[in-house]
């Protein structure tokens, strides 16, 4: 019988054991606690050693993910890896399905910056509506330390490095993926970049090609900021509407771990008091894909979210790409 519906029966999470404090950092350039905490809310990050693969974080927080849901590598039939910083420009999902032993799913890259946990979310839903798939692990991962240019100060205290994961299932019974909805414009793709750059090559007379690497991420601060207060409210409110909710069906609201003053602004525009709102970027800073998977792991193992609460959760990002899903969590 085909599924009619999802669950979201386990989460897990990682984060290196390395960690950079804000004073740290002021060694670095120049900055200040004082100046990161007030204007970010970040006081600290963890990253990523040399030894460290990226497709290595992803297996550990697919590890908890799948023993909470009670399943086995074996029982997963598709993985999902948002992530913007694999070990390898072809894709890492592969690579973290040889890690967990899960031989029986097959798995694929999904890139959509700080978005791409919502959007790979969304996207492992429609599997599992059609009964193509029965349980899907959906990582959200990355080391963007390998990327962030260390002296320039206006980047390098936002990042951090991390791992979420969720494991969805299909079921006959209700669905408890409420709502969702999902955006891009490509006309702001400067406002954040992690950029290509090369130089021409000459192969023979008439012929060149390009070669080079990606460059550190730049980012047009005040532009990313306007872009997330504005169209995040409007996206939540459209998965609710979806969903046949309002913001006062909302247990639980989880953002992108981007910026405290963006969580703040959102919250107070959609009338979702604080004591609704889950954030742990003062522990992780800007994690990308990884932020709100990250973050509502450990918000359910603190025993803050449970079975049956609802939870709204946007990210925001590059692109520029914007999306928020609507869901209750546990069967």
């Amino acid at each position: 019988m085909k599924a009619i519906g999802v669950s979201i029966i386990g989460c897990g999470s990682a984060a290196p054991e390395q960690v950079m404090t804000n004073d740290d950092l002021s060694l670095l350039v120049e900055t200040s606690d004082e100046w990161i905490r007030t204007r970010t809310g970040i006081s600290k990050r963890h990253l990523a050693s040399t030894d460290l693969s990226l497709s290595e974080l992803s297996a550990q927080a697919g590890t908890q993910a799948i023993a909470m849901a009670q399943l086995t590598p074996g029982d997963i039939d598709l993985i999902i890896l948002a992530t913007s910083t694999a070990d390898d420009l072809f894709g890492s999902a592969a690579k973290v399905q040889a890690i967990l032993q899960a031989n029986r799913a097959v798995a694929f890259d999904l890139t959509a910056a700080c978005s791409g946990f919502v959007f790979a979310l969304i996207t492992a839903s429609q599997f599992l509506r059609t009964g193509v798939y029965k349980n899907v692990l959906v990582i959200g991962a990355d080391i963007l330390s390998r990327w962030v240019d260390w002296s320039d100060r206006t980047t390098c205290v936002l990042f951090g490095d991390g791992a979420g994961a969720v494991v969805c299932q299909g079921i006959t019974e209700e669905d408890n993926l409420l709502g969702f909805a999902m955006y891009s414009d490509g006309k702001q793709h400067d406002a954040l970049n992690l950029g290509y750059h090369g130089t021409d090559k000459g192969l023979k007379e008439g012929i060149k090609v390009n070669q080079g690497t990606y460059q550190p991420i730049t980012m047009k601060g005040r532009d990313v900021y306007r872009f997330a207060v504005e169209k995040v409210p409007e996206v939540i409110e459209k998965a609710l509407f979806n969903a046949q909710l309002t913001t006062d069906d909302i247990d639980w609201l989880i953002l992108h771990q981007a910026n405290q003053r963006i969580i703040d602004s959102v919250a107070k525009r959609l009338k979702i008091p604080g004591e609704k709102v889950i954030a742990n970027l003062d522990e992780y800073g800007n994690t990308s894909a990884a932020s709100i998977p990250l973050a509502l792991d450990e918000a359910v193992r603190q025993g803050k979210i449970k079975p049956g609460d609802i939870v709204a959760s946007s990210g925001f990002g590059a692109g520029l790409t914007w999306g928020a899903a609507v869901f209750r969590w546990g069967s």
